[in-house]
This record gives structure tokens, C-alpha cells and sequence, in this order.
């Protein structure tokens, strides 16, 4: 089983809410640039390549966006990921100690979540490196009916609000795509975007962009997102071709899908049949199965990724049997689900309630005023990481990719108080004689003698 390099990009909701009932003191431009004040000061910049090998920036509508380190391991993701929520917060932190200071009436919230209060939507971006071919389009097409159904098991959960009340579906996001594949982001807003930006070897690689997922607060889903993705990749560029299931319009399904939290939604093949997302998930699982299990892959699994097949098979049971209680503190939108459905128990309200509302931002709210502390250590979420590993991740890239390569040219640099640029394949260390550039064109290489000779540079 071949090694490959994936990752995450999550956008933040920023919201100033103000402490006194009055208007928010701080829209959420002023926000957002005074969040960014320390990493501005520090860097010069809002758009910044961090010690641990990720990317952290300001992204355009005031969106804080952090894009992590390239991982060839779930664990890995899941940490790093982890690291961008909590160097959020810590800035987070910062800035609503400064605000109190200031005697300014506001605190400041970041969401990891996919729409506002107006029905603005911003992204989880995922990406996989994939191997380049002539086939690349026709190959990904192939996934759409994976992507379109993948949501029963990976949303995060959404109130969803028109003329007909307030209704609890799987997905936040999907009821904003437009296109299934394309090389729009924004204007199409695809399912898969196919711009070439392999961040690579141009003629060995190509990143396979995804669009369409929706932002997890659980580790377990995080892990089972990126996890599953990764092993139908494995079987698609294994010469597995997936047993044909074209949807007749992926647009229309997802969205169906979507508002049938049994699951059991029944949407339309291009041949007329019907099918149920449960059946197209439960197909694609049992073809990966028997493609690990003829390659004999399953014996190289890490536990991570044993844990990911693990509640593969358990999510599909449990959805088949009703039985799916047993998975609310480890899918995301069944979590949430529950924990809403508890409080309008209490409240003796509707999923329209102002109450609910708030509930439900407290959810996604990563700063030190959200739940998902509480719920991890109450056993309420599944935790997979530890806190002194997602602490670890916020300083220390992943040790196995050209992560590290960059990770730890950018803390020298720093600590040096050395002039420098980095982006995803290009280290430069800038001096009044000129620059020394190394470019890194594989993802996969962790040692470079060239880095090792700028690293040495840096000391003079």
C-alpha cells in the first residue's frame, strides 16, 4: 500500500459578541485584523507558514483559515488539525484579554463551522495527493456518488430555517454546492475542484481538492473523513473501478440525502433506479474491503486507520440495524443531534428557538467558551489525540513528510531573527549578498541535505 499525503483547510466563523446587550462592539473586520495583530507584528505578514509546517492566514470576507501540515498519517492529520483549533484560541484568548483591558464591551467567538446566521457558506477543503494521470478527470468523476452520500457519515449536523419552520439535517455545506466537478472554487463551488495545483512534482502528482465536506468538532469523525477517502484512493488508483452507481443529478441527491437523517434518502441513478446513500456507502465499503483484504493491506495498518475501518463497518450496521445510538459520541452530526434534542426536552422548545441558536454555535466554538472540552472529558465526544499531543502539534510538524523539512527551517529562521519566505515547495533564507533557495518538489522526503545546508546558514 502506497504512502500518501493529505490535508485539511478550515475556515473560521469570527463573530464579536458584544457583553452588554448592545450592538457588537467589533465587526467582524476589526476582528479579524485584531486578531491577526501578534502574527502581523511578528511576521510582517497575515499570511504565514508556521513552525509546525502549516499555513495560518486571513482569508478573504474576514475568514481566519489554517491549512495543515502535509500528513501521511491519520493520527497525524487529526493533531495537526487539532493544532490549528487551539492556536485560534490562544489568540482568541489574547485578543478578549486585551479587550477587557481596553473596557470594550465585546468577546470574541471562531466557529469551525460551514454557514452564518445571513447563509454565507465557507469551506472544509480537503486534499489528497493522487498520482497524475490521463485518466485523472473520468477518475474522479467516478467518486461523485462517494462524495454525494459520504455526508450520512461525516456532517456536522445543521438547523436548517425557511417558510416551513426549523428542521435538523446532516450536512452544512450541502445545500451550496453547484457542480459536482470543476475548476471553479468559488463562482461553480464544485464538489471536487480540479484547478492543477499539485503543490508538487508537476508531472508526477496532481492534489485531488475537495470541497464538499462539512467541518468536524469530533476526532473520530475528522479521522473516519480523511480516513475513508484515503482507502477508496488507495483502491481507485489500485486498478479498482467501482461498480458503476452515476446519479442522475448529484446536485439534487445531495441535498436530499441531506434532509433524510435515517439515512435511507432515495435518490435517482442515471439509469432510473433508485438507490439509497446507505447502499451506496455500504457498496463502496464492502468493495474496499475486499480490495484490502485480496492486496493484503490490512496487515499494514497503523491503529488509527484500523480504527477508521473499525467504525466504518460499525456506522453502516448501526444506520442499517436503527441502532445508532451506540455512535452519538462518535459521528458529528449525531452527536450534535443529541445534545440538541436534550436541551429542547428541558426547554420545551422547537429547534426555532433563540435558545437552541446559541446551543448550537456553542457547539462549533473552538475559543475556551465552547463545549467540546466539556464534552470530551464527560465522555459526550470521543477523543483520539491527547492534549499534550495536540499541544505538541501546535510547535512540532509531522516527522514523516516534507513538513518537517519546512517546519523546521521556519522555527530556526525564527529564532534566528533571520529574514526568510516559505510556501508548500520553496524555502528561502534572504541576506543583504542576495537569497539561497531550496525547492522541495516531493512531498514525501523528510531529510534534505540542501535544507540541512541552509539550516546551516542560519547559525552564521
Amino acid at each position: 500500500m502506497k504512502r500518501r499525503i493529505f490535508g485539511i483547510e478550515t475556515e473560521y466563523g469570527l463573530m464579536c459578541a458584544s457583553l452588554n446587550g448592545g450592538v457588537p462592539p467589533l465587526d467582524p473586520e476589526d476582528a479579524a485584523q485584531r486578531l491577526f495583530a501578534q502574527v502581523l507584528a511578528t511576521n510582517r505578514s497575515t499570511n504565514t507558514f508556521l513552525a509546525n509546517g502549516a499555513r495560518l492566514y486571513l482569508d478573504v470576507g474576514a475568514h481566519p483559515e489554517y491549512a495543515s501540515a502535509e500528513c501521511d498519517s491519520v493520527h497525524d492529520i487529526v493533531c495537526n488539525d487539532r493544532a490549528g483549533d487551539a492556536i485560534f484560541s490562544g489568540m482568541a484568548d489574547v485578543l478578549n484579554t486585551d479587550l477587557a483591558q481596553k473596557n470594550i464591551p465585546g468577546k470574541v467567538h471562531l466557529f469551525k463551522n460551514n454557514v452564518d446566521s445571513q447563509g454565507n457558506s465557507y469551506g472544509c477543503h480537503e486534499n489528497y495527493l493522487v498520482r497524475r494521470r490521463r485518466d485523472y478527470r473520468a477518475r474522479i468523476e467516478s467518486l461523485v456518488p462517494f462524495f454525494v452520500s459520504r455526508q450520512i457519515l461525516v456532517g456536522a449536523g445543521f438547523i436548517a430555517k425557511d417558510d416551513a419552520g426549523a428542521r435538523y439535517e446532516i450536512s452544512q455545506r450541502a445545500h451550496h454546492m453547484w457542480d459536482a466537478v470543476s475548476s471553479a472554487s468559488t463562482r461553480a463551488r464544485p464538489m471536487i475542484n480540479t484547478r492543477d495545483e499539485p503543490h508538487g512534482d508537476a508531472e508526477l502528482y496532481r492534489r485531488m481538492h475537495v470541497i464538499v465536506g462539512d467541518s468536524n468538532i469530533s476526532d473520530s469523525t475528522s479521522a473516519l473523513k480523511i480516513g475513508m477517502t484515503e482507502a477508496v484512493l488507495n483502491c481507485l488508483e489500485d486498478g479498482l473501478r467501482f461498480r458503476q452507481c452515476e446519479l442522475a443529478d448529484p446536485m439534487q441527491a445531495i441535498r436530499e440525502i441531506s434532509q433524510d437523517t435515517s439515512a435511507r434518502a432515495m435518490v435517482t441513478q442515471s439509469n432510473g433506479a433508485k438507490i439509497s446513500a446507505l447502499n451506496i456507502q455500504t457498496s463502496i465499503y464492502e468493495q474496499v474491503i475486499a480490495h484490502y483484504e485480496a492486496a493484503g493491506w490490512f496487515a499494514e495498518l497503523d491503529p488509527m486507520r484500523r480504527y477508521v475501518f473499525d467504525l466504518w463497518k460499525r456506522a453502516l450496521e448501526g444506520f442499517e440495524s436503527g441502532n445508532i445510538d451506540s455512535l452519538a459520541t462518535e459521528i458529528d452530526w449525531l452527536a450534535k443531534k443529541r445534545l440538541l434534542e436534550r436541551y429542547q426536552d428541558r426547554l420545551a422548545v422547537g429547534l426555532d428557538d433563540p435558545r437552541i441558536a446559541r446551543l448550537d454555535l456553542a457547539w462549533h466554538d473552538i475559543t475556551s467558551s465552547g463545549l467540546r472540552s466539556a464534552l470530551e472529558n464527560s465522555g459526550g465526544l470521543k477523543k483520539l489525540v491527547s492534549d499534550d499531543e495536540i499541544t505538541t502539534a501546535t510547535a512540532i510538524p509531522p516527522q514523516t513528510t516534507r513538513a518537517k523539512l519546512r517546519g523546521d527551517f521556519v522555527a530556526a529562521a525564527m529564532d534566528s531573527h533571520r529574514d526568510f519566505m516559505a510556501d508548500w515547495t520553496n524555502l528561502r533564507l534572504i541576506t543583504p549578498e542576495g537569497s539561497s533557495t531550496v525547492l522541495l518538489k516531493d512531498p514525501f522526503v523528510s531529510v534534505d541535505e540542501r535544507v540541512d545546508a541552509l539550516m546551516e546558514e542560519l547559525e552564521c
